[in-house]
């Protein structure tokens, strides 16, 4: 049938021939998946870049980084002497923390403004710019550098080939997401910060960040949908012009708004009909028109989004009467930079101010940099945006002028922001502790899921090992465990979890670090944090020498309002009464703050 010929065996000679190519084939296989790029071992120090040779070969280019040698730890001369003279992160934050009567010296004099222009300078150069590296891109690109859509990131993903998820220390795998929350993350009791900052602060930070933190999820984990890359006031004009448009009245350069009980409110969306997140179930006329789609879902948020309403038309009144003949475009755009002027004011001398605990009276002033050199471009980080995630903030409850609201009576609250108005609210904010945000065990449940996302999405992006980034930023690596928390108990449960103190995830590293004294956080939110908020805030092109004049902010009355705002400001100029408003709860308040994270009923205060 002619069929049997291919059921044959092939010869005994033959079959060890295949046996013999197959065995080496198998080996060969075997050492190709040996092979362990080198860079795993993160070889290069002091910000050296590793470059791959080879299969086995690495190289470290030490450029500009004042160290030399094969993997860039031999320092040169000025370094030498700069590091020898240079102190701890631990000495200054003691010295900026403590001896007031000091700092009331220097405060008044000069020397404020050269310690300004230090702190400033030494802050920004720790961000690259132009920016590096993207999460598609672990290499200098030219896409890495044009393409906006993209985080930048401030470390290079870990290599693929790495034979652990951290490098080449550590577990095979990394614990459950969801099990590091419940059990290192999840609130048990309520812990207040002891700097007393408050709602109104907590509030302020989201809503704040909102503006150039919009991940776009239909992308990718490390896209952005904020081109802007900082403080552009996105959140209150929308990032795209087609919404800007929606939300603009275009008469006297004013933006679209609603009066209810004799004062102004974003209007809702069956007016102003652009895309909001809100529940199916909620009213369209209930709706409010944002800037930023998803500040629907707090009450704070909506009462932040009002009063920046609130002051836009504001300055634009100020403005027409002090210009006649502009038009709506040039009254609009002129009150936007004057916007922009006051949030940085009030981020520096407010905001940063509470944030630090130092005595040293912080200054936003962009001449101090005139003489320096700095770039006026910012782009946001993936480290930043996974950094920002404070939702130890949330208290456990909300109390509003005395009546207490759990998550599912807040949440999405419509009628809250008109039923009290923005005076009851920031009153109501200001008088409520937030949580600690270091030290761990202190998310509210029904936040802790964000905590969980935060978490994945660092694998997805492979961010780099804690200890890596606390090297990056000038910090010794922790040792172990212990010295990271302090604790014993938690110490070892995260060694049996990671196996390595160098296999310690980004974010849980950042939460789980002991509170600096007196602190809301520790030592590496702080070092880490401040060079990308600094350099964000005074990159932006208004602080730069061609924008910094009367000329751009509609002359010396809105030049005057940037460099005069405050929170403080905000707020009373834009409602009936002023109430007490603050980034701190007062101490009268502070001292009758019960345990379980909500306001003691202390008494309004008037200003």
């Amino acid at each position: 049938m002619g069929g049997g010929c291919r059921a044959r065996a092939p010869p005994a000679a033959l079959r060890l021939l295949v046996a013999h190519a197959m065995l080496l084939c198998a080996a060969g296989s075997a050492a190709a998946a040996g092979t362990v790029n080198p860079c795993c071992y993160y070889p290069c120090q002091h910000q050296g870049v590793c470059v791959r040779v080879g299969l086995e070969g690495y190289e470290c280019d030490c450029t500009r980084t004042g160290y030399f040698g094969a993997n860039c730890t031999s320092p040169e001369l000025w370094t030498r002497l700069r590091d020898l003279l240079k102190p701890s992160p631990t000495f200054y934050h003691f010295v900026l923390t403590h001896f007031r009567w000091f700092w009331d010296i220097i405060n008044s004099t000069f020397i404020r403004d050269t310690l300004m222009r230090l702190v400033l300078t030494v802050r920004a150069n720790l961000i690259p710019s132009p920016p590096t590296f993207n999460s598609q891109y672990g290499y200098i690109s030219w896409e890495a550098y044009a393409n906006v859509s993209y985080y930048t990131r401030i470390l290079p993903p870990v290599p693929e080939e790495c034979p652990t998820p951290m490098g080449t220390k550590g577990k095979q795998q990394l614990p459950d997401a969801q099990l590091l929350a419940q059990r290192f993350l999840l609130r048990h009791k309520f812990e207040a910060d002891p700097r007393g900052t408050n709602l109104m602060f907590a509030f302020f930070a989201q809503h704040f960040t909102h503006q150039f933190f919009k991940t776009s999820g239909k992308m990718g984990r490390g896209f952005t949908k904020a081109l802007g890359h900082g403080v552009d006031l996105g959140h209150l004009y929308g990032d795209n012009l087609q919404r800007q448009h929606q939300l603009r009245l275009f008469q006297d350069g004013k933006l679209k708004f609603q009066v209810v009980n004799g004062e102004v409110y974003p209007p809702s969306v069956t007016e102003v009909p652009v895309h909001m997140v809100y529940p199916p179930a909620i009213p369209k006329e209930k709706q409010l028109a944002m800037g930023q789609e998803v500040f629907g879902l707090l009450p704070g948020l909506c009462m932040y989004a009002t009063l920046w309403l609130r002051e836009h038309n504001r300055v634009c009144d100020i403005l027409k009467q002090e210009h006649p003949t502009w038009g709506d475009e040039q009254l609009f755009q002129t009150a936007r930079l004057i916007l922009i002027g006051e949030t940085i004011k009030i981020v520096i001398e407010d905001y940063v101010q509470h944030l630090s605990g130092y005595f040293l009276n912080l200054k936003f002033d962009p001449e101090l940099l005139f003489e320096q050199q700095f770039q006026y471009r910012n782009r946001i980080a993936v480290e930043f945006n996974q950094l920002y995630h404070w939702h130890a903030l949330m208290p456990d409850s909300f109390t509003i002028q005395g009546q207490e609201y759990s998550y599912e009576q807040f949440l999405y609250n419509t009628s809250m922001l008109m039923d009290y108005g923005v005076e009851a609210l920031a009153e109501s904010f200001s008088m409520q502790t937030a949580g600690r945000i270091g030290g761990g065990q202190n998310i509210n449940a029904n936040v802790l899921g964000v905590a969980v996302g935060v978490i994945e999405e660092s694998r997805q992006l492979r961010l780099q090992p804690f200890n890596e980034y606390r090297k990056r930023f000038g910090l010794k690596p922790y040792t172990s465990f212990q010295e990271l928390t302090g604790e014993e108990d938690k110490a070892a449960e995260l060694e049996e979890l990671y196996g390595d103190i160098d296999a310690l995830e980004f974010y849980p590293g950042l939460l789980l670090e002991k509170p600096q004294p007196n602190g809301i956080f520790g030592e590496s939110m702080v070092e880490i944090g401040a060079p990308f908020s600094l350099k964000g805030l005074l990159g932006n092109p208004i602080c730069s020498p061609e924008y910094w004049k009367p000329s751009t902010f509609g002359g010396a009355t809105g030049f005057e309002i940037v460099k005069t705002a405050s929170l403080e400001k905000l707020v009373c100029l834009n409602v009936k009464k002023c109430p007490y408003v603050a980034f701190h709860v007062p101490d009268a308040a502070a001292a009758g703050e019960t345990d379980s994270g909500h306001a003691g009923g202390a008494s309004s205060t008037e200003l």
